[in-house]
């Protein structure tokens, strides 16, 4: 399937792999400041015509379709390269119902990227109440506690999913430095991914900063956090690819005893699994992009999509760490880094085990999806 592409889809991937070569390669390992490092592949980005490829047309961005997504993200996945992430510009996501006023104000320098924005889901299992919002006047007033806010530690608003009380949950604009906002504790997660913990008292935030009414917060965030699964399969198929160019490399070279590492039958065997399961993966992903350009819906398809490939990049990973031996677990080591990162893949944006629930659902209740 990924052979299967047109002039043009071949001219983009060739311009990628020329742009990491160029942009993110020389980044890697130059000790610059990771934020002066993000903004220089920002404005590269940018000039070289990826940054808008995930932005509507209805914002000034090219909104690319899902193929042509799939192509950047396997070729970027393919380099393993740090800052890969802020070559696309960020989507509208919740935002794209907001009011013309957000639009202007936190819209517009969003994905510009001169802002950036958190996403409030989760609360503490000790919070003794549902983080809620009650209007007055022109106001809503936020009280409550968010546990785990994606991108929190550098954001400056929160999407954040509330709950109006007789009415059911909404999403509503919270500005970071507004009174009353207070940012808990900032962490990391295994893959290197910042967070943090916010506290609501009393905040009080402009009623044109609800996105949509009251009652439609659930499917807005779950449409969020949906929407980005064909993206996480397509990166971890170009992760797949980096992987097997890695081991090919090692297999080939002399051990003690001066034969490749490859020789052995055992080792094969373990090498094979990773290249025959990254074929099927790589396949499943470009057809479910086809599909999703066709115009048909593809919920049930971009769920399998990315429990397969992120389960299989995690089995990848490891099994390399086993043929390659202890030096991989050094802290620096290319496959101790990697193991890190691909690890949370399996919990974002819908853990394995819930998308196979709702993948039976599909087929057995709703009669959706295909083979």
């Amino acid at each position: 399937m990924p052979e299967m592409l047109t002039e043009s889809e071949r001219a983009l991937a060739g311009r990628v792999r020329d742009f990491a070569e160029g942009v993110l390669l020389p980044l890697a390992d130059n000790g610059e400041d990771p934020r002066n490092a993000r903004q220089r592949v920002i404005e590269a980005s940018k000039e070289a015509g990826f940054f808008a490829m995930t932005q509507p047309k209805a914002f000034g961005g090219t909104e690319s379709g899902a193929l042509a997504l799939t192509i950047v993200r396997d070729e970027l996945g393919a380099f393993n390269t740090p800052y890969a992430g802020a070559v696309f510009g960020p989507g509208p996501g919740v935002l794209g119902g907001a009011s013309e006023q957000l639009r202007s104000t936190h819209l517009a320098p969003l994905l510009e990227g001169r802002m950036r924005g958190g996403f409030g889901f989760t609360e503490p299992d000790d919070a003794p109440s549902p983080t809620a919002a009650v209007l007055e006047d022109d106001h809503w007033i936020v009280n409550g506690q968010k546990s785990y806010v994606t991108g929190g530690a550098d954001a400056d608003f929160i999407n954040t999913l509330v709950q109006v009380p007789g009415k059911g949950p909404a999403m509503i604009l919270i500005d970071t430095d507004a009174p009353g906002v207070e940012l808990v504790r900032t962490f990391s997660s295994l893959d290197g991914s910042h967070h943090a913990a916010f506290e609501f008292r009393d905040v009080k935030v402009p009623a044109h900063h609800m996105i949509g009414k009251p009652g439609e917060g659930m499917p807005r965030a779950l449409q969020q956090i949906g929407d980005t699964r064909l993206a996480f399969a397509a990166s971890a198929v170009g992760t797949l690819r980096w992987l097997d160019a890695f081991l090919v490399t090692h297999l080939k070279q002399p051990d003690r005893s001066g034969t490749p590492r490859g020789d052995k039958e055992g080792v094969r065997l373990r090498y094979s699994d990773i290249r025959m399961k990254a074929y099927a993966a790589r396949s499943m992903v470009y057809r479910t992009a086809r599909l999703a350009d066709s115009g048909e819906d593809i919920r049930n398809e971009g769920m399998a999509a990315k429990i397969f490939t992120t389960e299989l990049v995690g089995e990848a990973v490891d099994t390399a760490i086993q043929l390659v031996g202890g030096g991989a677990l050094v802290v620096g080591h290319p496959l101790e880094a990697l193991y890190r990162q691909v690890r949370s893949l399996r919990l974002a944006e819908g853990a394995s085990d819930i998308l196979r629930l709702n993948l039976a659902r599909g087929a057995l209740e709703l009669d959706k999806g295909r083979i």
